[in-house]
């Protein structure tokens, strides 16, 4: 069984013998003066110790957690160490410094304490690699008082395949409490503590790895789906303290200009907000991070000239530029009060994350600048709809013998279909429709084009025939690249109810008689195509009763889910089935007909209905 070893003598009782020299290998001698050292790589396992190893090396390896595996140190060594005051200080890579990782019986400030080595026992320790025993601390030139009760101190170094892991150190308020024994043993476990904390921390290094990479994946993944700058700054600002514990953050966006750092997002202590405080490119860290395309890490502010204080309580500064093809369009900025608080792995994930900010932010940018394009478009074609519509008639003309209906749905805010009635006198109206190729902005500007040219011509009072040949020779004249019209041009004359027609390529117009339908086969060119192109006419005696219709294509071509068209017959058939109704009720029920035939189906093109009854 595990025998504990005697506790010290008190000072009124003789010490108990020591582990004799012969029992002891290698250069070790009994104590001289006030400390023992003793060399760890030459110091021998004896019988007595085979269980105590044993047990240590069982509880040791049950476990990878560094905290957990501390304090089973700390139990396995008391089980032979009635120590007070306990520590293991591990050997900070970066900053070649002890820190105390787990401590009993010290204060929060001594835990807090930076070592660096060959400094103090522990330090010295480090240094030299050899174990040391002081019997009375007061006579110790390179002691540092951290506990005034202190007397002794018994510290020992953690070494794994030559590498310096850190410290194992114990004190006590007695001078003299520790003996040979306590150093021997200790020096025989050291290594396998050394190895079981190396092990913990590569596991723990593994795990944060595979940690940091999981996150950085939700992170990429979730950033990328926002789209608001100011939502994505919050958030990147959340999301980056579950991979780097700052306490200072900020983004800062190069301007226009490209001469100022603007900043746009920043969180301090657990507050965030936006300041519109900006620096010039080059001033500052963060300057130098644009200038020099690089992450900059400084331990200590108050030590580099180029650091510009924005936050008087920084210590510690990193700040990585987000690059976006090939240009720096800003930094991430990472303040902390502790001095050379970031550390490589810190570099690490914000370089590796940097590349994905950099990428929501612009996309964000760009998804701003397309809402505000589309915000002004909408706006720039609310406005052209308001003028298309002032260039419709705002009233059909009014006749004793012909009544008149319009109705027009664009496909878009603005179409290109057109429709007119031009007054020649009291007697005689020409009705006009016209479909420019093309659709929204585009056709409509060509549509008010083509109107302006009509209602000049029509002070002329022209024929339809010759005011498709008039028409055609202006945009001739004023030719664009895959811009037409189709038009069919009319003239009512209610004195002797005629109707002349001329068509420019435009549906044909229908009108049923008696309950006949009939479709005038006037045919013809669009116009703006062709050159010197001459129009036929067709001129129609009409009887009390009849109802004509005039239709773009839109409403002939308009399909339903199965892909279907609207097609003529089922125009024709609501045209007779509704004959007897006026004209506006007319063109209500084909509307209503189409609409119910398409079954919420999208519009592509522009509906539009003339209607002409005979009184």
């Amino acid at each position: 069984m595990l025998k504990k070893l005697p506790p010290p003598a008190s000072p009124s009782e003789p010490a108990p013998e020591s582990i004799p020299d012969s029992e002891l290998e290698g250069d070790y001698r009994p104590p001289v003066g006030t400390g023992t050292y003793l060399d760890p790589i030459n110091a021998r396992v004896e019988p007595g110790d085979y269980s105590y190893l044993l047990r240590l090396s069982e509880a040791l390896n049950t476990t990878l957690d560094l905290r957990t595996l501390l304090n089973r140190t700390s139990e396995l060594v008391r089980v032979v160490i009635q120590y007070r005051i306990f520590a293991i200080l591990l050997v900070d890579e970066r900053s070649q410094e002890l820190r105390m990782r787990f401590q009993i019986g010290h204060t929060p400030e001594i835990e807090r304490l930076r070592i660096p080595i060959g400094e103090g026992v522990v330090g010295q320790v480090a240094k030299t690699r050899q174990a040391i025993l002081l019997n009375d601390v007061a006579n110790a030139e390179n002691y540092i008082a951290a506990n005034e009760a202190v007397r002794s101190e018994l510290a020992v170094p953690l070494i794994n395949k030559n590498k310096l892991i850190g410290v194992l150190d114990i004190e006590s308020e007695q001078a003299g409490y520790f003996r040979p024994e306590h150093l021997h043993l200790l020096t025989l476990t050291a290594s396998r503590i050394a190895q079981s904390i190396q092990n913990a921390r590569l596991y723990s290094r593994v795990t944060r790895q595979a940690q940091a990479l999981e996150v950085l994946n939700e992170i990429a993944v979730e950033l990328t789906s926002i789209l608001d700058l100011d939502q994505l700054f919050e958030r990147i600002g959340q999301l980056l303290r579950r991979l780097i514990d700052y306490q200072m953050f900020s983004i800062m966006l190069i301007d226009s200009t490209g001469q100022r750092l603007v900043t746009r997002y920043t969180w301090r202590f657990g507050h965030a907000s936006t300041p519109s405080r900006w620096l010039p490119v080059e001033t500052g860290i963060v300057g130098a991070a644009v200038r020099e395309w690089r992450l900059i890490n400084v331990p200590d502010v108050s030590e580099d000239p180029r650091y510009h204080m924005m936050n008087p309580e920084t210590r510690s500064e990193m700040v990585v530029p987000l690059f976006y093809k090939n240009r720096v369009i800003g930094v991430l900025d990472l303040e902390h009060v502790r001095t050379g608080y970031f550390q490589e792995r810190h570099e690490r994930t914000l370089i590796t994350l940097a590349a994905q900010i950099a990428i929501a932010i612009e996309n964000a940018r760009l998804y701003q600048q397309v809402v505000r394009h589309e915000q002004q478009l909408e706006r720039d074609l609310s406005m052209a709809r308001q003028v298309q519509l002032r260039l419709l008639p705002a009233a059909c003309p009014i006749h004793v013998h012909g009544e008149f209906a319009a109705k027009f749905l664009p496909a878009r805010a603005i179409g290109g279909d057109m429709y007119d009635f031009v007054e020649y006198d009291s007697n005689n109206s020409a009705i006009v429709l016209g479909d420019v190729s093309g659709k929204a902005a585009p056709a409509a500007l060509f549509a008010a084009l083509v109107s302006g040219i009509m209602r000049s011509a029509a002070v002329q009072k022209p024929a339809p025939a010759e005011m498709l040949r008039l028409l055609n020779d202006a945009l001739q004249e004023r030719r664009l690249d895959s811009q037409y019209v189709t038009m069919l041009y009319c003239v009512w004359n209610d004195d002797n109810q005629t109707l002349q027609v001329a068509n420019a390529g435009a549906v044909p117009p229908i009108f049923c008689r008696g309950g006949e339908i009939t479709t005038l086969k006037a045919e013809g060119f669009p116009l703006g195509m062709f050159p010197d192109t001459e129009y036929e006419e067709f001129s129609v005696a009409t009887q009390p009763g009849d109802a004509f219709v005039f239709v773009s294509d839109g409403i002939t071509d308009a399909e339903n889910a199965q892909g279907e068209m609207y097609g003529t017959e089922r125009l024709t058939s609501i045209l007779c089935g509704h004959r007897e109704l006026p004209a506006g009720a007319i063109a209500d029920a084909i509307f209503a007909d189409v609409a119910r035939f398409q079954a919420g189906q999208p519009r592509f093109d522009d509906e539009t209905i003339l209607v002409l009854r005979v009184r």
